[in-house]
């Protein structure tokens, strides 16, 4: 048992195209390239300063933190 050759590669590639077509190979490898990308943007996002992570869009809803840590923010609303 030794490695594969370019001939072993070539006909396992052939009978996995002729089972999935190549219509089906198409879609998933954009789907898969398109995960990829949202990956890389995740971590590219990830990766930004703390000072450009601290500063919050103005339709963003902030919270402080509290030093009791046992107490328990609630916010009444009226019936209308």
């Amino acid at each position: 048992m030794g490695s594969f050759s370019i001939w072993h590669w070539l006909i396992v590639l052939l009978i996995v195209v002729m089972v999935f077509g190549t219509k089906k190979l198409k879609n998933i490898g954009s789907d898969l390239g398109g995960a990829v990308k949202g990956f890389k943007d995740g971590i590219k996002e990830g990766g930004q300063n703390p000072a450009d992570a601290n500063a919050a869009p103005a339709s963003q809803v902030t919270q402080e933190t509290r030093a009791d840590k046992n107490a328990i923010d609630v916010e009444a609303k009226q019936k209308s």
